[in-house]
């Protein structure tokens, strides 16, 4: 499969509609409150495209939106970028699509300047086991042991060369974290 990652513009609308329904496809098993419809996935789409992010798209052969990425800086003296989202179609998943985007926007923070790239990646629907536990009990022992239950992106990311750094016990609710991610850039 031949995929080409552009800039997803404002004037873009067919391309914001497609990135748009990614969403809410994309999310809709791991966190399903996310986007639930059209218009939290297009305020969201709209909102990547606010100056100052960097909002990046691949599209297959017919010029179909397949792939999302977003970054936002993150502070530090623009030395961190946050990556999201991401999301790639579902029958698309597999075949190099997130892996081109996540590279593609290392190369785009790298030249603003990013030393690291970092994301955070929820678990909501107990999807390792991290989650329907107390964290605060043996927080490191826990992150260093934890294993995927049911294919959690963290995965895809250490693939991509990110570490866990850290979690957010809690942070969609009672045994729902937040795991934080980061990746060096140079």
């Amino acid at each position: 499969m031949t995929i080409r990652i552009i800039d997803l513009t404002a004037d873009n609308e067919q391309a914001i509609q497609q990135a748009a329904e990614l969403l809410m496809i994309g999310f809709r098993d791991m966190a399903p409150d996310a986007w639930p419809n059209m218009e939290a996935a297009l305020e969201e789409v709209r909102e990547a495209l606010e100056p100052g992010r960097i909002c990046r798209i691949a599209l297959d052969e017919a010029g179909n939106v397949t792939g999302w990425i977003g970054g936002i800086i993150g502070g530090y003296d623009n030395n961190v970028w946050e990556l999201h989202p991401l999301v790639v179609h579902p029958d698309k998943q597999g075949q190099g699509i997130g892996r081109a985007l996540v590279h593609d926007l290392e190369a785009q923070v790298k030249q603003r300047g990013a030393l690291t790239l970092m994301l955070g990646t929820d678990d909501e629907m107990n999807m390792t086991s991290l989650s329907g536990v107390d964290l605060y009990d043996n927080l490191w022992d826990r992150i260093r042991h934890i294993r995927n239950l049911k294919n959690h992106p963290f995965s895809f990311y250490e693939k991509m060369g990110f570490t866990i750094v850290g979690v957010m016990p809690d942070a969609n609710g009672p045994g729902k974290p937040d795991i934080y991610m980061a990746k060096r850039l140079f």
